[in-house]
């Protein structure tokens, strides 16, 4: 047995993720599973806790996403080694994770194959990005990020709302609104409303 072992926390919500995680680590004499939880407060916990060389985090767990855990995790302690474990291909979403301390990106359709590998490169101190995050990252890298407001609006016009119910539900006027509006599709290369939400969802700007 080696004399010292990677030590791994792992934060999902699926329980069959965390089964598969748990039985991969086990077969590694390299690795240790220090702990599992199922939401964002818990692996804030349990990483304070544990101290793992890598914690892996799901972005999306009840009570507290993935980005929040790790931004709070890093905050408490700078050189924690957070890996993303996710479904999600966008670019926002990863752009996201990376400026709250991430230093890794997994996909979990590609999880079985890499996963264990990963592991090893985070813990050397590499960092991960698959080519393809690369590629949605390079790709609108140049384009211009939605403001808050922005957001808050494409969000609200996702659930089909109308402009006028948009701005009452903000609290601004209906012309303000339709100029939001312009910025987005623009911002977004959309050609109308529905085109603006898909590509957002799709890019990770919105969360499906």
């Amino acid at each position: 047995m080696p004399t010292s072992q990677i030590r791994v926390l792992c934060a999902d919500d699926h329980p069959l993720i965390l089964d598969g995680i748990a039985r991969a680590i086990e077969r590694e004499p390299d690795m240790v599973l220090v702990a599992e939880v199922t939401n964002g407060d818990e692996a804030v916990a349990a990483f304070e806790k544990h101290q793992p060389d890598v914690a892996l985090i799901d972005l999306q767990m009840p009570r507290m996403n993935g980005v929040e855990a790790i931004q709070k995790i890093v905050e408490r302690s700078p050189r924690a080694r957070c890996l993303v474990l996710t479904t999600y291909r966008g670019d926002a979403q990863a752009c996201k994770a990376f400026k709250a301390g991430a230093v890794g990106y997994l996909l979990k359709t590609t999880m079985r194959k890499d996963l264990i590998q990963t592991i090893r490169r985070v813990h050397a101190g590499q960092r991960h990005v698959p080519v393809e995050i690369v590629e949605e990252m390079t790709k609108h890298f140049a384009a211009d990020d939605l403001s808050p407001r922005e957001v808050e609006v494409l969000r609200s016009i996702s659930g089909g709302r109308s402009n006028k119910i948009v701005a009452d539900q903000l609290n601004i006027c209906e012309d303000t609104v339709k100029g939001h509006m312009r910025n987005i599709l623009a911002k977004l290369g959309a050609n109308d409303r529905l085109d603006a939400v898909l590509i957002a969802l799709k890019r990770g700007i919105l969360d499906g």
